[in-house]
């Protein structure tokens, strides 16, 4: 969605509109964060004003992610929503460098031109709106390590053996009496 410079005024405007999920999909393919992908546009609803040259967004997202869980391996559909907020300034009046900027400006970008492209930044807010490891739910067992059954399904029925944790080169340093300092 693009929005012209000359639309944006003092007064709050609000709109929604439908992020198509292709190209963010098509991100995710490509990322670190391969697991989760999108099962449909995504829903924005944008408030937006200016404030000088400064112009000020705010808004929610959602969208519905489908995603392969990293303990099970199962498909699960999720719903995923975020707030967002961000301020946008002329290129001409903003830093001289990416260098510049600090954590507090992770809200704040710039633009040019005469035209605000609003995908892009949508776009991000979806990235940053997925968690970073795809669970199905918080509290999944995964996969049983012996016969790989799903544990979330019920007890596979295999005797698992503790793992050894003392490695026995090491067993003679355990009857060491150190101070305490």
């Amino acid at each position: 969605m693009k929005l012209r410079l000359e639309d944006i005024t003092g007064e709050a405007k609000e709109t929604s509109f439908a992020e198509p999920e292709a190209e963010i999909n098509r991100l995710l393919s490509e990322g670190p964060v391969r697991e989760f992908r999108l099962a449909g546009p995504v829903a924005v609803t944008i408030s937006y004003y200016r404030a000088g040259t400064q112009l000020f967004f705010s808004g929610q997202l959602a969208a519905r992610t489908a995603a392969a869980c990293a303990r099970c391996a199962e498909e699960f559909d999720d719903a995923r929503g975020r707030p967002f907020r961000f301020v946008l300034a002329p290129r001409v009046i903003g830093y001289e460098s990416e260098h510049s900027l600090r954590d507090e400006d992770l809200e704040f970008s710039l633009y040019d031109g005469e035209q605000i492209d609003l995908s892009p930044l949508i776009r991000e807010q979806v990235l940053l709106a997925l968690p970073t490891r795809a669970l199905c739910q918080e509290d999944c067992r995964g996969l049983c390590p012996r016969c790989g059954a799903n544990l979330n399904r019920g007890d596979c029925g295999c005797r698992i053996e503790p793992v050894e944790t003392a490695d026995t080169r090491f067993a003679a340093l355990h009857s060491l009496k150190l101070p305490r300092s």
